[in-house]
């Protein structure tokens, strides 16, 4: 068991700032939340946590929003243990939900099991959710996906469960490759997992690309995903708030990518773009 840092974050105002703070801190090593009533508690391991990286967030820098800091640190329990306790089933317009094995099924849903680990649910369910809803009037059947910054692999086994061909599933965190592998199994679907960035592209290319990471990476990374999409193929985009859109927008022009259609639930957005 690893020991933890319990940061208490106070946050002025509350909102929107939490989430884009949670989604910001995810990108340091900040692996479960919990919020608060005038913020957020999060939590990292101790041997992950860097002063100097906190600091250097986009948010601390920001003057629409005031955040003020303490941490201690935690007793040596089994975290993902208290994570099972929290977390709550994702219904996706009474569709499609995402699952614990722990949880009743739901006669009539389309379903998605998985073991929710701590690489899921911190923050990015309203991104989930518009990932999946914007997925729902893709056509998947036999067409080569992949699904950068898996997480859990929720968006790779979906594809997979709706007559996607090939598909790779690739994320920068090694607790969520198991994750992914293990969540694979539980679904009964096969995926390409791989543990790295998209440096891992190379001369395959595929029919959709799924992007649920954040702003940063993805203006990164849109030139090189174009360069393995087909022609014709799409690219679906999330882990963006509503402020981000013109700038992400402007890359993918920049790189020949239309955008299809836009979907936004609470301060977060979804992109659908084609080459």
């Amino acid at each position: 068991m690893q020991n933890y840092l319990e940061f208490d974050f106070r946050i002025t105002p509350l909102q929107p700032w939490n989430e884009i703070l949670m989604a910001e801190l995810i990108q340091i090593g900040f692996d479960s939340f919990t919020e608060e009533l005038e913020g957020i508690l999060g939590y990292i391991q101790k041997d992950l946590f860097n002063e100097g990286q906190l600091k250097a967030l986009p948010l601390f820098e920001n003057e629409e929003v005031k955040i003020e800091y303490t941490f201690k640190e935690m007793p040596n329990i089994n975290w993902n243990e208290e994570w099972e306790k929290n977390f709550e089933p994702i219904n996706i317009d009474d569709k499609v939900l995402i699952r614990a094995e722990f949880h009743e099924s739901v006669p009539g849903m389309h379903e998605i099991v998985i073991q929710p680990k701590m690489s899921f649910g911190t923050g990015h369910h309203p991104t989930t959710h518009l990932m999946i809803q914007q997925m729902m009037d893709i056509d998947f059947q036999d067409k080569k996906v992949l699904d950068m910054g898996c997480g859990t692999s929720v968006l790779a086994i979906y594809a997979k469960q709706n007559g996607a061909g090939e598909t790779k599933a690739i994320d920068i965190d090694e607790w969520s490759v198991e994750n992914s592998k293990e969540n694979a199994a539980r679904n009964n679907v096969e995926l390409d997992i791989e543990l790295g960035t998209a440096e891992n592209l190379g001369k395959e290319h595929y029919d959709i690309i799924l992007a649920n990471i954040n702003r940063n990476i993805l203006i990164s990374d849109i030139p090189t995903y174009v360069t393995v999409l087909n022609d014709g193929g799409k690219l679906l985009l999330s882990g963006l708030c509503f402020f981000d859109v013109d700038d992400i927008l402007e890359v993918c022009k920049e790189n020949g990518l239309g955008l299809i259609r836009k979907l936004q639930r609470e301060e977060w957005v979804s992109l659908l773009l084609e080459k």
